[in-house]
């Protein structure tokens, strides 16, 4: 049976399932005993499954990965998470130079079968510090996975799909997301790992993004139908392995691609996917691909600078007449401004 759940129940109850039916599964994190449970993803699992199995974990976090990777070596199969990306870097060293590479070391004869959860964001002047979207950092790196679910149902069955792995998985959650709502199966059930998900078919170009991104995909797409204009919105949803094969079909059916990012216009993983499909479409191509992502700088603190810092629908409907090649918008036509909170129901510290 399906119903309809949100982003952070996904989560909570996908790790529940995991605990009741892996008995060596433990999950640790600062805060996930806390009353607000990690945004709600951990609500109720200390009282449930006992301190023995779920737990906080001090300040020390290059200790703690280490302490998580060798317990997945030895037996266990734990899901750390880190409330912000920010402070994974801190064992960014144990994950990098042990977790990554323990399989090849050992000639594959020793797995490191470890989830680490990472939550990004934007919002309520978190400012330089607590607000990037990190992930190239850790998709450059052979030996882990990266995973980016942008709904509720894609929440469960990817994080089941990284319990179930058996080497390390980076698993990153938009805040924003949390609180978004979709259709999600009762029961347990995985996702393929290095698998894109067309979201929705179009011929007029390919719309590729992932995490929010598809949220502002599926906004613009709703906008460009009342001017009969039907973009193939591609959902990513996995950054190592990247399916470039069926983002290269798309485009060869469409002829144009426009990626948007997460993260930094710089050195992005847009720019990955716009080489390979240049290499492999080139004759295809009827328009040179874009790409858009936040402004090359720190994010500001202040909420109306981070306005000016954040794509905004007027800037992806301007790439998307540059790769259509013609004016579509009317220079009257109003969009939705952006906003430093998805709703009002979304606030802080964290």
């Amino acid at each position: 049976m399906s119903r309809i759940i949100n982003f952070n129940e996904a989560i909570l109850e996908a790790t529940e399932e995991i605990l009741t039916n892996h008995s060596n599964s433990i999950i640790v994190g600062l805060g996930v005993p806390d009353p607000k449970g990690i945004f709600g993803t951990t609500l109720g699992l200390t009282e449930k499954y006992g301190s023995n199995r779920v737990y906080d974990m001090p300040t020390a976090e290059n200790a703690m990965t280490g302490i998580a990777i060798g317990a997945a070596i030895n037996g266990l199969r734990p899901i750390m998470t880190h409330q912000r990306v920010e402070f994974s870097l801190l064992g960014i060293e144990q994950l990098i130079n042990q977790a990554a590479k323990w399989h090849y070391m050992t000639g594959g004869k020793s797995r490191v079968p470890l989830v680490i959860r990472l939550i990004v964001g934007r919002g309520w002047g978190q400012g330089p510090q607590h607000s990037q979207f990190l992930e190239p950092i850790f998709a450059h790196v052979p030996g882990l996975k990266v995973l980016c679910p942008s709904s509720a149902y894609e929440a469960k069955g990817l994080l089941w799909s990284a319990f179930n792995d058996d080497n390390p998985v980076i698993f990153f959650e938009h805040r924003w997301l949390h609180s978004t709502k979709s259709i999600v199966p009762e029961t347990p059930y995985s996702l393929p790992i290095g698998k894109c998900n067309i979201v929705e078919e179009g011929t007029d170009f390919t719309l590729v993004s992932y995490s929010y991104g598809l949220t502002e995909c599926r906004k613009i797409a709703k906008i460009l139908k009342s001017f009969d204009i039907h973009p193939e919105i591609v959902d990513i949803r996995s950054l190592r392995p990247i399916d470039h094969q069926t983002i290269i079909e798309s485009v060869k059916k469409t002829g144009r691609l426009l990626c948007i990012d997460n993260g930094w216009s710089h050195m992005n993983i847009a720019a990955e996917i716009i080489s390979n499909v240049v290499t492999e479409t080139f004759k295809s191509l009827k328009s040179p691909p874009q790409r858009i992502g936040i402004a090359d700088v720190p994010i500001p603190s202040t909420r109306s600078l981070a306005n000016l810092v954040y794509p905004s629908l007027k800037d992806i409907a301007h790439k998307i007449e540059t790769i259509m090649e013609r004016k579509i918008f009317p220079d009257q036509f109003s969009f939705p401004e952006n906003q430093d909170v998805p709703d009002q129901s979304f606030t802080g510290p964290f």
